[in-house]
């Protein structure tokens, strides 16, 4: 049981202090809106890509043996959505919330929270199949959010547009670019990339996480977290709460234990993801609402990520 404590510790604590490190940065102005602006974009177009791409490249992960991982990932994912649909139609009033809810739910901040808990936690086998999953959840997370807050768009054009144009984003997404190459560089069996690039793409991907972590911790509002509505209570305990349980009876439900199980609960526990805000507040939904739900799962699903990967460790699951 001891062990089981430490090891999730181990996994989580690092991010909480990387979060901390931002958080105190900002409070004491050593960093700004435009830095975290500016190293944001960083990330997610250049070192992220980098670290999923060479991620993928140097493993030997099998697709073909994913399929379970995947599948329960799917069914995991279309079941909390599906139920947090339901919920929003009975018991969220405003048209403006019932979306912004509903992706507070079942989306999760698998880019940035998720991967870096895999990788403290599995290693580079880990992150190598924690970004098969994140490349393939990513898209139908995206689509998902575009149908639930097709109800507030302001988009000319209706849902058909809308779906157009986040057709066009995942297609230009650096993250789903850099996987599709990924795996294309190795189905072709093309030769190995000569040593300075491999290097180079090494050193950009190692800033991603520290980096995105520390801009996050840095976007912290404590006020905004902790002035929490009835509904941003609801998501955030569907968030922390319900989602993690579903993971593990999907998980359960498909077989899946060790690293597979691991990867499947950390991917879908992990707090409400930070393009939630973004898409909420570009669709028309209450974006007040969606940063109060990202503010206060970002820092209590956290503790639910270690407290289930070490119940998940004692039970010989993870």
């Amino acid at each position: 049981m001891l062990a089981a404590i430490i090891f999730a510790i181990s996994i989580t604590l690092p991010n909480l202090l990387l979060m901390l490190l931002g958080f105190m940065m900002n409070k004491q102005g050593k960093v700004n809106e435009g830095f975290i602006q500016v190293a944001t974009n960083m990330v997610f177009n250049y070192c992220l890509p980098c670290l999923l791409f060479f991620s993928v490249l140097k493993s030997n992960v099998d697709i073909a043996k994913q399929v379970n991982l995947l599948t329960a990932g799917l069914a995991c994912t279309l079941t909390l959505f599906i139920l947090a649909e339901i919920y929003a139609k009975f018991f969220v009033e405003k048209i403006e919330d019932k979306g912004v809810f509903v992706q507070g739910v079942f989306r999760s901040n698998m880019a940035i929270m998720s991967l870096a808990v895999v990788a403290n936690a599995y290693g580079a086998d880990g992150l190598s199949v924690g970004a098969v999953y994140m490349g393939i959840l990513t898209i139908v997370y995206n689509i998902l959010a575009v149908i639930t807050l097709s109800r507030t768009a302001k988009t000319e054009g209706g849902i058909m547009a809308q779906a157009t144009g986040i057709i066009g984003h995942i297609i230009k997404n650096p993250l789903v670019i850099a996987l599709v190459a990924a795996f294309a560089y190795k189905a072709v069996g093309l030769p190995a990339l000569p040593s300075f690039i491999t290097k180079t793409g090494e050193l950009l991907g190692a800033v991603a996480l520290p980096l995105a972590l520390i801009c996050a911790g840095a976007t912290l509002n404590l006020k905004s977290m902790l002035s929490l509505s009835g509904v941003s209570m609801q998501a955030s305990i569907g968030r922390i709460i319900i989602a993690p349980v579903m993971a593990v009876l999907f998980g359960l439900g498909f077989g899946l234990q060790g690293v597979e199980m691991g990867v499947l609960f950390l991917m879908i526990a992990s707090p409400a993801a930070a393009a939630s805000y973004v898409m909420a507040k570009a669709m028309g939904g209450n974006d007040v609402l969606a940063a109060n739900i990202l503010g206060f799962t970002t820092v209590f699903a956290m503790i639910g990520m270690a407290a289930g990967m070490a119940a998940l460790r004692v039970l010989g699951l993870a």
